[in-house]
């Protein structure tokens, strides 16, 4: 059985074509809100996901909706994250192998910007070399697994590249299709400016900055 967990914030407007991607997928989808105040939950509702009520930070969202989920495979998404079609075959494949293992989607982000471009190549060779991707790519993973590893912390930020560092290399695979993620903060914010924020946060957090406080940097 595959659940889907979605940690939201204000995320009405990104919703509905987030689960609209997710239709004839998994068995269950299961919406983690911190405390919006937009109708996200409604939303939720509305479109037949499960909805749980945690305390703001991505982190702790994540765990609430797993301990809530029943799957015993998990796929940790974004709310403003649209899986590309074929995902849902990639992924039964990829279950049907049986690996000990975790997959992660493509980076793509939805602008025709050539900087966007740009970055998903940069974000690929993240991958590729560094072996970190984020949360904005998905996380496709057995819960047997993500039990031994110790779960999904409870940290406001950098929750993905905490549990993808305890996953090491060697647990993690990338899947065949993309994950499109919203390039709203890269265009409000310009796109080398938010770059080099997300860079200098993950920075901070290797250095041991405590993630709260990179957390005020990045929103």
């Amino acid at each position: 059985m595959l659940s889907v967990v979605i940690p939201t914030r204000n995320a009405a407007a990104t919703l509905p074509a987030t689960l609209a991607a997710l239709a004839g997928g998994p068995e269950e989808v299961v919406v983690s809100d911190g405390g919006s105040t937009d109708g996200t939950p409604c939303v939720a509702a509305s479109l037949g996901a499960r909805v749980v009520m945690a305390a703001l930070g991505r982190g702790g969202q994540l765990a609430a909706g797993i301990a809530a989920a029943r799957g015993d495979w998990l796929l940790l998404l974004h709310a403003d994250t649209r899986l590309a079609p074929g995902w849902a075959e990639i992924c039964r494949d990829f279950i049907a192998a049986g690996p000990a293992r975790a997959g992660y989607f493509r980076f793509v982000l939805a602008s025709e910007d050539a900087r966007a471009r740009r970055l998903e190549r940069a974000v690929a060779w993240r991958c590729r070399r560094l072996a970190l991707p984020y949360g904005d790519q998905g996380l496709l993973i057995p819960r047997a697994l993500l039990d031994a590893v110790g779960g999904v912390r409870d940290l406001p930020l950098m929750e993905d590249v905490d549990l993808v560092r305890r996953l090491g290399r060697h647990r993690l695979a990338p899947l065949a299709a993309a994950a499109v993620t919203s390039a709203a903060r890269w265009e409000r914010d310009g796109w080398y400016r938010r770059s080099a924020r997300n860079l200098l946060c993950l920075l901070l957090y290797f250095c041991g900055v405590p993630p709260r406080a990179v957390a005020r940097l990045y929103s």
